[in-house]
């Protein structure tokens, strides 16, 4: 059995595909009324509307239930993470923990990798990330992720238990870049959804996505993660995806703010803590990353779109 603790709506989806790959899955929601809501339909309209949940997938609000579970995909919000693993830390003893969270907790600076090692002590870690959108996962559409975990031997079985039909995984010893890249984009995704917000035009989004991707490079570089994993689908795959599909939330809440409209309160962005932590980040480290800085100010209030189109636009001419 395979357990997925978050049954929003990556969570559900990579339950779905599980078990139509013929795993086993325990689908864990912290709140027994959407569980019995899930047991009674078979579906999480709340999440993931329109998606039957497999024969092979069991809901449950009862860790303890999922107790035969050897890996755990744990698909909560990254600002969620570090409750979660203290909460049930002494019952993930003895698991393979695999993330699939994108950020950087904003409270530590940590990336979900890190925090697992620290809380979760003696455990380790695994990530899985890359491009890919809920729903296409639920469709049981191609999807190809990166899945890094710096144990080669534990990535190697994780990588054949997770894989599926149309699950395709790629096998990296660098969850530090993976991780990374994973966050950072999501920061960039909100700048690239300014721009057309704005009506900045298409330009100006190639632009600001391959500058973008220079910042990500420099941080995630600075902090020990390796060129060749940002280059690859958690990095720049994620990064092409979300900066260019209104299917990803960090895109349409830059999109509003360029537009200068209300966004959703109640929809989780992770890109807005990040963006935050990562500013806190990289002026600890030395790296200049305007772009991250200007998001923070945006999602902030701090400046208007018109500042900080201004302020990018008049900074000192370089090299590339």
């Amino acid at each position: 059995m395979i357990a997925v603790m978050g049954a929003g709506a990556f969570g559900t989806a990579l339950a779905v595909a599980l078990a139509r790959g013929g795993q086993s899955v325990g689908l864990w929601a912290r709140d027994a009324g959407h569980v019995a809501e899930m047991a009674a339909s078979r579906r999480n309209e709340r999440r993931l509307p329109g998606v039957e949940l497999p024969e092979g997938v069991t809901v449950s609000a009862r860790l303890e239930d999922f107790a035969r579970a050897q890996t755990v995909l744990l698909a909560m919000p990254m600002q969620q993470m570090a409750g979660a693993l203290g909460a049930h830390c002494a019952s993930l003893q003895g698991k393979a923990l695999v993330a699939c969270s994108k950020g950087i907790d904003l409270g530590t600076l940590e990336g979900p990798t890190g925090l697992i090692a620290r809380v979760c002590p003696g455990l380790a870690p695994a990530i899985l990330t890359g491009p890919s959108f809920a729903a296409d996962i639920a469709r049981g559409l191609p999807t190809a992720l990166t899945l890094a975990c710096a144990d080669a031997a534990l990535g190697a079985r994780l990588q054949g238990e997770l894989s599926a039909p149309t699950l395709r995984l790629y096998l990296s010893g660098d969850p530090l870049g993976a991780e990374l890249g994973g966050a950072l984009k999501n920061v960039i995704a909100i700048a690239a959804g300014v721009v057309i917000g704005a009506g900045l035009g298409e330009s100006a989004r190639a632009a600001l996505v391959t500058r973008g991707f220079a910042e990500m490079s420099r941080l995630a570089l600075a902090l020990g993660a390796r060129a060749e994993t940002l280059a690859g689908l958690s990095g720049l795959g994620d990064l092409v995806l979300t900066c260019t599909s209104a299917q990803s939330r960090n895109f349409r809440l830059g999109q509003a703010l360029g537009r200068g409209e209300a966004f959703d309160p109640s929809v989780t962005v992770e890109g807005v803590a990040t963006a935050a932590a990562v500013s806190k980040l990289a002026a600890q480290r030395g790296v200049e990353m305007p772009l991250a800085d200007m998001v923070t100010a945006l999602c902030q209030h701090k400046i208007t779109v018109a500042e900080a189109a201004e302020a990018l636009l008049s900074r000192p001419l370089k090299k590339e």
